[in-house]
């Protein structure tokens, strides 16, 4: 019998969540015919059986979480040679499955040995980086101690690290904390009530929602943009772009402005790195655009915007679109990301504050093209077009001015396209 561990699945990836399975017990499996489904944060990956044999039990089921290296099924080798695996020592999996905690936590513990279930949990009854980054610091605890294999990890305290006798001093005020809140409970449905499980794509969204709110420090602005020139421009370049195949959309013009703005403002382009003290600005331009599926939002990444063209632009942004509703992106196309825009196209409403996708520090809110009186320069009152957009911002890494001046600077490029010409399109 071999004993079916979830393997790594990514860089960074410490668990995943069983969506589907392939085959069923007593089924047989190819070698390398895939076995299951699992989707991680970054995205769904298909992972084979790694032998030949008869598939005799599932260990986890679909809604599963499970760690990696947790073993998730039971398959039958029969006559098939056995494959020697390399014996790892590893957390026991329960350590991890036993609490609720987020997978950059489940990371950092896994790295340093903690036993999470020996921290304590927040306001919403799980534990966070920055809870074992600080039991590293102060020596709270229960570090691990790796055990032979077939037996279960004896926990051994931190002892903290003499440190040096400093001057007296105004004694700091301790970090308050707050009480820790009751785990969820479950909800009886009342009869008639209809029951959707909270699993799969749906979890992650709210995951993901979560890690972001409760990390960066969200803050919005928002501009009105007069697009007339634009849905103009816009219009002349449809047949032209028609002939290319290329279905042409305002959401070109908005990525190259993005970037743009990005250079002149690259603060907005960037990531805190709180474990290293630092704020790491990229120089690169990696976009996200959301997009709505059946399963829910995902936000597959135009890798190189800068490089593009509005054309080549559309084309990407439409195949990575089609590539999100039919469930077939790549990992690559769902991680990378620098910057994020979110966009409902004619249904975007008069306002939105859109949610940073964490680990970034803004993202664009695109909302509805309306025509709307506008004053000329002769102050004359002719009909337009009009266009809000807002952006969510970490103030933490982004001043308020520069957050303010970087939508300011989109809004001049989409107001006069013509420098996007002049920059080079």
């Amino acid at each position: 019998m071999l004993e079916f561990k979830l393997p790594e699945i990514g860089e960074g990836v410490v668990e995943g969540e069983i969506v589907r399975w392939h085959k069923q017990p007593g089924e047989f499996v190819q070698a390398n015919e895939a076995l299951v489904e699992v989707m991680t944060d970054k995205a769904t990956i298909e992972v084979p059986s790694p032998v030949a044999g008869t598939l005799r039990e599932l260990v986890a089921q679909v809604g599963d979480i499970c760690a990696v290296e947790q073993i998730i099924a039971i398959i039958d080798l029969g006559t098939s040679a056995e494959v020697p695996r390399p014996v790892t020592a590893t957390v026991s999996p329960a350590t991890s499955a036993s609490v609720l905690a987020t997978p950059a936590a489940r990371a950092l513990a896994r790295a340093s040995g903690i036993d999470l279930r020996s921290l304590p949990v927040d306001d919403r009854g799980r534990i966070t980086k920055d809870d074992v980054m600080r039991a590293q610091q102060v020596g709270t605890g229960t570090k691990v101690q790796v055990a032979p294999t077939g037996s279960a990890p004896a926990p051994v305290q931190f002892a903290p690290e003499p440190r040096p006798v400093a001057a007296p001093t105004r004694p700091a005020a301790p970090l308050a904390k707050p009480a820790p809140a009751k785990l969820p409970q479950a909800v009886t449905p009342a009869q008639g009530d209809e029951e959707i499980p909270f699993r799969g794509m749906r979890r992650r969204i709210a995951e993901s929602m979560v890690r972001s709110y409760t990390t960066a420090v969200h803050y919005t602005y928002v501009e009105q943009v007069n697009v007339t020139r634009l849905v103009k421009l816009r219009a002349e370049a449809k047949a032209v772009a028609a002939e290319q195949g290329v279905s042409l959309t305002f959401l070109p013009f908005i990525v190259k402005a993005a970037v743009h703005a990005l250079k002149k403002h690259p603060i907005v382009n960037a990531e805190l790195d709180e474990a290293g003290g630092r704020i790491i600005v990229k120089k690169r331009y990696n976009i996200g655009v959301a997009a709505t599926t059946d399963q829910g939002l995902m936000v597959p990444v135009v890798h190189g915007a800068d490089r593009m063209s509005i054309l080549d632009l559309g084309r990407e942004i439409a195949r990575l679109g089609e590539a999100a509703r039919a469930g077939t992106c790549t990992r690559e196309e769902l991680t990378g990301s620098t910057f994020s825009i979110s966009s409902l196209g004619n249904i975007g409403g008069v306002l939105a504050t859109p949610i940073i996708n964490y680990p970034e520090v803004g993202i664009i809110g695109v909302h509805a093209i309306r025509k709307a009186p506008i004053v000329d320069e002769r102050d004359n009152i002719v009909v337009g077009h009009l266009m809000n957009l807002s952006v969510s911002l970490d103030h933490r890494v982004v001043d308020g001015f520069e957050g303010a001046s970087f939508l300011q600077e989109v809004r001049r490029y989409l107001e006069d396209p013509n420098l996007l010409l002049l920059a080079g399109i």
